[in-house]
């Protein structure tokens, strides 16, 4: 019976679309009217205190979360209150593809400590929780985890990075600039006014793919017989599973990622102000961010670091679930 109940509260929730009002960003523009999209699973106890928010991924939505959810899954936790929350510019929440007051590229540049500002109003003014068990968020997730650690370092008691990061490195920023570049000088892009899907927007999905694996992966799991199929497939997603506009909105906000701005680029002070357990996870093969600033944010915080070496790179998170998801189910049982 207890199992019946456990998978009956892990089904794929309605979404919910809450408002938030305007909201002020660092750069001082405003998204006005901000919505943002959001999904619970299990009870929140009486006490309030077994919440996890979950925020998504860059390009990802909540419904893309709920597969990790549930019984022999990522996130395997029958006693908390989970929380998938859309991350702006995600196209369920406020974005630049379906903002009817800043449409297209009306819609402001934001930043990561924007998203977690949405999410911090989300919980408190919409949901009336004060505090959180965790917070926890994969690749963009992860770099939303990082900056609640220092944001809001009281709120929560456990967080979870998983293959993110503190602020880019060079390499990073030469992949996410390239993509942006890619899309910015197609000149179909027409300043965010395109018709039909941008060629630019075609190129920067394909050099996505060629970040998210490792050479050894590709070579081991797509012939050359096989890649043709592969390389069609991704021209034909290109633009029309994520709008151009989101996805170039939401790589500025990567691309400006820097947890320690706050205070004056010191990381020592940035780690003091680390109040949470902290379990970092990241792949030693990723191509896509750069795992050295959440390692050696591991260190001055005390953190407890989880490595994945297989060939996947930064989709270890579907290859290797196996290896890490208990760790994350014991992290959060203590």
């Amino acid at each position: 019976m207890k199992l019946l109940l456990f998978l009956l509260a892990f089904t794929l929730h309605a979404q919910t679309i809450a408002s938030i009002g305007d909201l002020p960003l660092e750069n001082g523009q405003t998204i006005r009217d901000c919505k943002i999209a959001y999904r619970t699973y299990g009870q929140l106890n009486a006490a309030r205190s077994n919440a996890v928010l979950f925020p998504t991924w860059f390009s990802g939505t909540t419904k893309d979360l709920d597969a990790l959810i549930g019984p022999g899954k990522l996130l395997d936790s029958p006693s908390s209150y989970i929380i998938t929350v859309g991350a702006i510019g995600d196209g369920e929440s406020s974005s630049a593809s379906n903002s009817k007051l800043q449409p297209r590229m009306q819609f402001p540049q934001f930043s990561i400590r924007d998203m977690v500002e949405s999410q911090h109003r989300l919980l408190t003014q919409v949901l009336h929780i004060n505090h959180l068990r965790a917070v926890m968020g994969i690749s963009m997730g992860g770099m939303q985890t990082f900056q609640w650690l220092t944001a809001y370092p009281d709120f929560m008691d456990r967080a979870i990075p998983i293959v993110g990061s503190t602020k880019l490195t060079s390499y990073d920023l030469l992949l996410w600039n390239s993509e942006a570049h890619a899309i910015e000088t197609d000149p179909a892009w027409q300043q965010g006014n395109y018709q039909t899907v941008p060629n630019g927007m075609k190129v920067a999905a394909e050099i996505h793919a060629l970040a998210l694996s490792t050479p050894d992966n590709w070579v081991t799991n797509t012939t050359p017989q096989q890649f043709p199929a592969a390389f069609a497939a991704l021209d034909k997603d290109a633009g029309h599973t994520f709008d151009t506009n989101d996805w170039l909105r939401q790589l500025q906000a990567m691309i400006g990622h820097d947890i320690f701005k706050p205070f004056g680029e010191n990381p020592q002070k940035a780690a003091a102000a680390v109040k949470a357990k902290v379990l970092v996870i990241v792949s030693r093969q990723d191509h896509m961010v750069n795992p050295h600033p959440a390692l050696n944010f591991a260190k001055l915080i005390h953190a407890q670091v989880l490595e994945l070496q297989g060939p996947c790179g930064h989709i270890a998170t579907g290859c290797e679930t196996a290896k890490f998801a208990p760790a994350i189910t014991a992290f959060l049982s203590r």
